[in-house]
């Protein structure tokens, strides 16, 4: 078994070609990148024959496994590309890749195609299969801090670069802001760079008059703006996601788990509990994780209460069963009543902004203190 980072195929097809490759990635730019390069190796080696399969519902795992199987001692070299949209497979898919993976020979060149490794995949008997006689290309998501470092060194690959200091700095940040979540349009948009600017360094005016905003946002990324108190971020997601028609109720169903997570993690910690604990039994990973701590010294128990309330109150707007002013009860007395902004997505903004940077004057949420 072997497995290589995207970064080191081209040295290991400059020294070898093996019989079978597995491509496992939910980034499609990235993805075929290492599938051409791959294609460019089994050129080179003068395989003349290629038979291509997309696996949907009704595919017929025996054509796949005769294709291979019927293969005379006469016949060209081939080529097999098995495109695999889902992680999940029936049992017959399972023998079948089984099958293939045993019946490797030099004059077949297996490519397969999967989307993102989970634990689930990993422990099935057929991916097992494969990787025991298959080379494995690891494909990650370029998340957005690893973005800057990504533009810059494709930049560098056609012989362009930004400017020493800050202003090199600020002309980073401007293309992730531009590009961000939409890495295929990253790409086309520093090829264009490319085409209209010579060789050498870019200037912020060029980038910002070239680079189009192609960023595309998901939604269960907005906590990690809350998180990290970034209101640029978050206002420029916002304005993204009803831009491309996401839904306010998923929007709000994103923005309260991650409130609900965090009144889960306050209370543990004033029963005494470690925080390391608490993240890890709140399944909090990743970036998330590591913005937890400073999110948690921003916000108090009352501020995440009247938060949750305000989700409520959203719910019902959003769903067309809001009946007017509401009245926050924290104890025995009243605390304030709101006034919802007529516009949902207003109010979906100043609630996360109650974590993003609580104490804000709101844009569009009345508060009435009683």
């Amino acid at each position: 078994m072997m497995q290589l980072h995207i970064d080191a195929l081209e040295s290991h097809l400059a020294k070898t070609l093996g019989c079978l490759y597995i491509v496992c990635g939910d980034e499609p730019l990235l993805v075929q990148e290492a599938i051409a390069r791959i294609r460019c190796a089994e050129r080179a080696s003068v395989f003349t024959k290629r038979n291509m399969f997309y696996v949907d519902r009704n595919f017929d795992w025996s054509l796949l496994l005769g294709t291979v199987q019927s293969m005379s001692l006469f016949d060209e070299r081939q080529v097999i590309e098995l495109r695999i949209p889902t992680r999940r497979l029936d049992k017959n898919g399972g023998e079948a890749l089984k099958a293939l993976a045993a019946s490797v020979n030099p004059d077949v060149l297996i490519l397969i195609s999967l989307p993102r490794l989970d634990v689930v995949m990993q422990k099935t008997a057929w991916f097992a299969a494969l990787l025991q006689t298959g080379v494995m290309i690891r494909i990650d998501t370029i998340k957005r801090m690893q973005l800057p470092n990504w533009i810059d060194k494709r930049l560098a690959a056609q012989k362009q670069g930004v400017l020493p200091g800050d202003e090199g700095r600020q002309t980073l940040h401007l293309i992730t802001e531009r590009v961000e979540g939409n890495l295929l349009a990253a790409h086309q948009e520093i090829q264009k760079l490319g085409l209209l600017y010579p060789a050498g360094k870019l200037t912020l005016e060029q980038v910002r008059d070239s680079v189009l905003n192609v960023a595309r946002y998901n939604v269960f990324k907005l906590n990690e703006a809350m998180l990290a108190g970034d209101i640029e971020r978050l206002a420029r997601m916002f304005d993204g996601l009803r831009g491309e028609g996401e839904a306010s109720v998923l929007v709000l169903w994103a923005i309260a788990e991650e409130i609900r997570a965090l009144m889960r993690i306050k209370q543990g910690l004033a029963d005494g509990k470690e925080l390391a604990i608490l993240i890890r039994e709140n399944r909090v990973c990743g970036l998330r994780a590591q913005l937890m701590p400073s999110a948690l010294q921003r916000v108090n128990k009352s501020l995440l209460e009247q938060a949750l309330w305000l989700a409520s109150r959203l719910d019902r707007q959003i769903k067309g069963v809001y009946s007017g002013v509401g009245v926050v009860y924290l104890g025995v007395e009243p605390s304030y009543t709101l006034l919802p902004p007529a516009d949902p997505w207003d109010g979906l903004f100043d609630l996360a902004m109650m974590i993003t940077q609580p104490g804000a004057t709101t844009t569009a949420m009345q508060v009435i203190r009683l």
